[in-house]
C-alpha cells in the first residue's frame, strides 16, 4: 500500500525545501534533531509505578548508566521479568531520554520490568564499544537480579533499529558463550547487515526518511575500520543464527532495511528458530517512537507488549 496520510506528511515536513538532509548534519546536530524529532511526536509519559536510575559498573572503572522502569500494576517487592532495551539512532543518535515514553509504554504493557541502557555512542566510542556494553547490561542484570527484583530466566532483550542490532548480537554471544539466554527478542526493524543489495536498500532509499546517504552517514561512523563482514556489525554474517530465542520481528513496509529483515527471518526460520512477523504497512522507519503522528505506533507498541508479555510469564 502506498505510505499513510500521516506518513506522507511527516516526509514533506523533513523534506521541505531548504532543510538539511540528516546527513548533511555534525554529529552534535544530528543527536539534536533526532532528539527534536521524537520529543514533538511521541505520546504523553504514562505514569508507572517507579522509575530509577541504574549505574552499572564497567571492568574498566567507567560506568555504564541505564534507567529501570517498573510497571504500575507491580507492587514494591514483586519479582517481574525483564526487557533490557537498546535504543535506535544509528550508533551514533539516540538516548535513553529520548525513549522514555517508549519504556515506560512497554512496562505497562507487557506487566515487566524494562532496564533501557544508555550504551556509548560513535563516532566518539565506534564498534565495538556499544556491543560491549550490551553484553555488560544483560550480565549485569542477571548477577544482580535479587537487586532489580527481576527473574534472570525470564529476561528479554530488546530494540529497534541499530538497538534491535545490538539485541540479536548480544544473544548470539549469549549463545555461543554458553551463559545464560534471554528468553526472547523484541526487534523492531533491527539493522541485520552493513553491505547488502536487496531490492528495498533502492526503492526506499531516497525520500523515505532513513536515505541511503544517512545510513552511509552512521555506517561509517560505527565501522571506521570497515568492519562491515563482522557478524558483531552484521548478524547476517554469522555462521549459524541457530539457537536463538523466539522473536517478534516488526517491520515497516517502507524502509530501506526491510527487506534485510526478511530475509534475516527466513534464515533464521530456516535453521529451526521461531519468528512472528508483524509488518506494519505504509510506515517508514523509526515510526514506532513517533505515537503521536503514527495510530500504528500505538497498535505496534500494544501487539509488542502483548507478546512480551506472552513470552515472559510463560
Amino acid at each position: 500500500m502506498p505510505l499513510t496520510s500521516q506518513a506522507r506528511s511527516l516526509l514533506d515536513m523533513v523534506y521541505r525545501v531548504g532543510a538539511p538532509r540528516f546527513h548533511e548534519l555534525s554529529v552534535a546536530q544530528a543527536r539534536h534533531s533526532f532528539q527534536k524529532l521524537l520529543f514533538a511526536f511521541r505520546p504523553e509519559a504514562p505514569a508507572v509505578a517507579a522509575v530509577t536510575e541504574v549505574p552499572i559498573p564497567g571492568p574498566d572503572g567507567s560506568v555504564l548508566l541505564a534507567r529501570l522502569y517498573r510497571p504500575l500494576s507491580a507492587g514494591p517487592g514483586a519479582v517481574l521479568g525483564l526487557l533490557i532495551y537498546f535504543h535506535g539512532g544509528g550508533w551514533c543518535v539516540g538516548d535513553v531520554d529520548s525513549y522514555d515514553v517508549l519504556c515506560r509504554e512497554l512496562a505497562n504493557g507487557a506487566g515487566c520490568a524494562v532496564l533501557s541502557v544508555d550504551y556509548r555512542l560513535a563516532p566518539e566510542h565506534p564498534f565495538p564499544a556499544a556491543v560491549n556494553d550490551a553484553r555488560l547490561a544483560f550480565d549485569w542484570a542477571v548477577e544482580h537480579a535479587g537487586l532489580l527484583c527481576i527473574d534472570p530466566q525470564r529476561i528479554a532483550l530488546g530494540g529497534d533499529s541499530a538497538g534491535g542490532n545490538l539485541a540479536i548480537v548480544t544473544a548470539l554471544a549469549l549463545r555461543d558463550a554458553h551463559r545464560c539466554q534471554p528468553c526472547f527478542l523484541l526487534l523492531v526493524y533491527p539493522c541485520t547487515e552493513i553491505l547488502s543489495q536487496r531490492p528495498s536498500r533502492q526503492i526506499y532509499g531516497d525520500g523515505f526518511f532513513l536515505d541511503r546517504e544517512s545510513l552511509q552517514w552512521f555506517f561509517e561512523r560505527y565501522l571506521p575500520a570497515g568492519q562491515a563482514e563482522d557478524w558483531r556489525a552484521s548478524p547476517m554474517r554469522a555462521a549459524s543464527l541457530a539457537g536463538l530465542p523466539p522473536m517478534l520481528l516488526v517491520t515497516a513496509e517502507c524502509d530501506p532495511l526491510t527487506d534485510d529483515c526478511v530475509a534475516f527471518a527466513e534464515r533464521v526460520r530456516a535453521e529451526g528458530g521461531a519468528v512472528t512477523h508483524l509488518p506494519v504497512a505504509g510506515m517508514v522507519h523509526g515510526f514506532l517512537t513517533l505515537g503521536k503522528l503514527f495510530p500504528e505506533a500505538r497498535d505496534t507498541v500494544n501487539a509488542a507488549a502483548q507478546r512480551l508479555r506472552s513470552a515472559l510469564t510463560g
